[in-house]
C-alpha cells in the first residue's frame, strides 16, 4: 500500500506493507478515506519528533464491510485507573496515540483497536468525517468549562480548533465572539455563526469564559485581557513552548482550565458526541476543510497547511484519490 512516512524531515510517499483484511486479534482494518493535517503534526515535523513516523490521528474511513467510521486514536489497556476513569489518552500501560506515538492514518489502510471505532450517522460525508477528532477536542473543552446558560463566551483563534469550538458553542445555544487573524478565518467564523471581534473591539473583561484555541503567550495574554472577574480561561489550544502569564490574571482572579484531547463522561465517549455534532452540522466540512490532496501530494499539503495566511484552515489528505 501507499503511505506517507517522514524521512529526513520530509513527508515522503513510500510503499508499506498492507495489513491483512478483516480482523487481527482485537484490531480491525480501516480503509482510510480522509486524514487531517493537525497543527501538532506540523510541530512534530518541525521539532524532528516525527522522523520515521506515518503521521495522522484525524482519521475517517470504511471497514472492509463498508461501515463508515471515524477513529478515536488511542490504544489503551482498558484496566488501569486512567482507562477506568474514561481517560484512555492517559493510559498508564500502552501510552499509544495513533499517528503520534505509533504509525497513523496517512496511508491507504490502518489497523486500529475495535474499541477505537466511532460509528457515523447515515449521510455524513466520509471525506469530512476526519473532522470528528477536531470536534471531540471542542466537546471536551466545553465539558471542562462548566458553562452556565448566561455565560458570555469568546474564542481566541479561528483555526480548526477555534472554529470547531465556536460551532459546538453555537449548537449549545451560546452567542459566541471570536478573535480571528485572517480574512478567510473571519469569513469561516461568520459561517459557523460567531461574531468576529478584532484586537481593539470590546471592553477588557467582557467575557465569563474565554477559550484559548491558539496556545502561545500572546493568545493567553489576549484571553486574560478579555476574561471578566473570576472568569474562566479554557486552554484548548496545544501549548508547545513555555508561556508567560499576564499579571492581569491575578487582578481578575481568573481560573486557568487546561483541556487536553477527550475522554468519556457519564453520557458516554466525547468523540461519539462529536460524531453526532458533525451529523447535525454537515456544513462544517465545506467551512473548515479548505484543501484536499492525494497522498502523493503530501509535501505540498504540508506546505499549504503551514501557511495560514495563504488561506488554509484544515488541509486533508485523501488516500483514495
Amino acid at each position: 500500500m501507499k503511505a506517507v512516512r517522514v524521512l529526513d524531515g520530509v513527508p515522503t510517499l513510500v510503499d508499506a506493507e498492507t495489513p491483512a483484511p478483516g480482523r487481527t486479534g482485537n484490531e480491525v482494518r480501516v480503509n482510510v478515506a480522509a486524514v487531517g493535517i493537525c497543527g501538532s503534526d506540523l510541530h512534530l515535523l518541525e521539532l524532528g519528533f516525527a522522523e520515521g513516523r506515518v503521521l495522522g490521528h484525524e482519521i475517517s474511513g470504511h471497514l472492509d464491510d463498508g461501515t463508515a467510521v471515524a477513529i478515536e486514536p488511542f490504544r489503551s489497556c482498558g484496566t488501569c485507573p486512567p482507562c477506568e476513569n474514561g481517560d484512555r489518552h492517559r493510559c498508564d500501560e500502552t501510552k499509544d496515540i495513533i499517528g503520534i506515538v505509533s504509525d497513523g492514518g496517512m496511508a491507504e489502510h490502518l489497523l486500529v483497536p475495535d474499541d477505537a471505532l466511532v460509528p457515523l450517522a447515515a449521510g455524513v460525508d466520509i471525506g469530512d468525517a476526519s473532522l470528528v477528532e477536531n470536534l471531540a477536542v471542542a466537546v471536551h473543552a466545553l465539558n471542562r468549562a462548566r458553562l452556565q446558560s448566561r455565560d458570555r463566551v469568546a474564542v481566541v483563534g479561528a483555526g480548526p480548533i477555534g472554529l470547531a469550538t465556536a460551532a459546538a458553542l453555537r449548537r449549545g445555544g451560546f452567542a459566541v465572539s471570536i478573535a480571528a487573524r485572517h480574512d478567510h478565518q473571519r469569513a469561516a467564523a461568520e459561517r459557523v455563526g460567531a461574531r468576529v471581534i478584532d484586537d481593539g473591539d470590546g471592553r477588557e473583561g467582557d467575557f465569563d469564559v474565554v477559550f484559548d484555541a491558539v496556545g502561545n503567550t500572546a493568545s493567553l495574554a489576549e484571553s486574560v485581557r478579555r476574561v471578566g472577574f473570576q472568569g474562566r480561561i479554557v486552554m484548548v489550544g496545544s501549548f508547545w513552548d513555555e508561556v508567560g502569564v499576564d499579571v492581569g490574571i491575578l487582578m481578575q482572579e481568573a481560573e486557568l482550565i487546561p483541556a487536553m484531547m477527550y475522554g468519556r463522561t457519564p453520557n458516554g465517549r466525547e468523540i461519539d458526541g462529536a460524531a453526532r455534532l458533525l451529523a447535525e452540522l454537515p456544513e462544517l466540512g465545506s467551512t473548515l476543510i479548505t484543501h484536499r490532496f492525494p497522498l502523493d501530494a503530501a509535501p505540498e499539503a504540508f506546505r499549504v497547511a503551514s501557511d495560514r495566511a495563504a488561506g488554509a484552515i484544515k488541509v486533508v489528505l485523501e488516500p483514495g484519490r
